[in-house]
């Protein structure tokens, strides 16, 4: 089984950056096989998808994310990361990491993320 924590969030003005962090523990050879993406969820909003990442670090992103955010892993820590630029207020959400699609593992608490006009 696989734990994940996510870090990183915080309050930023519009322009500004942040980089989030999701460490996964437990099971690490499932996490070193398993495609994995972040979320956000806005109050009032479903849940979305943000960004995946195969095991070898091909990218895909939504198109809000496109040209701003940037998703990465690092298979020997265990640990995915997002880098976002440009931030804009309605990236205000609490952000997720996962596996990208089914049977996903647990999910963490989220890590905030605010952005100021």
């Amino acid at each position: 089984q696989v734990q994940l924590e996510e870090s990183g969030g915080g309050l930023v003005q519009a322009g500004g950056s942040l980089r989030l962090s999701c460490r996964a523990s437990g099971n690490k050879i499932i996490f070193t096989v398993t495609s994995m993406a972040w979320y956000r969820q806005a109050p009032g909003k479903l849940r979305e998808l943000v960004a995946t990442i195969s095991p070898y670090s091909s990218a895909n992103y939504a198109d809000f994310a496109q040209g701003r955010f940037t998703i990465s892993r690092e298979n020997a820590e265990t640990t995915v990361y997002l880098q976002m630029n440009s931030l804009k207020p309605e990236d205000t959400a609490v952000y997720y990491c996962n596996s990208d699609s089914p049977p996903r593992y647990s999910w963490g608490q989220g890590t905030q993320v605010t952005v100021s006009s």
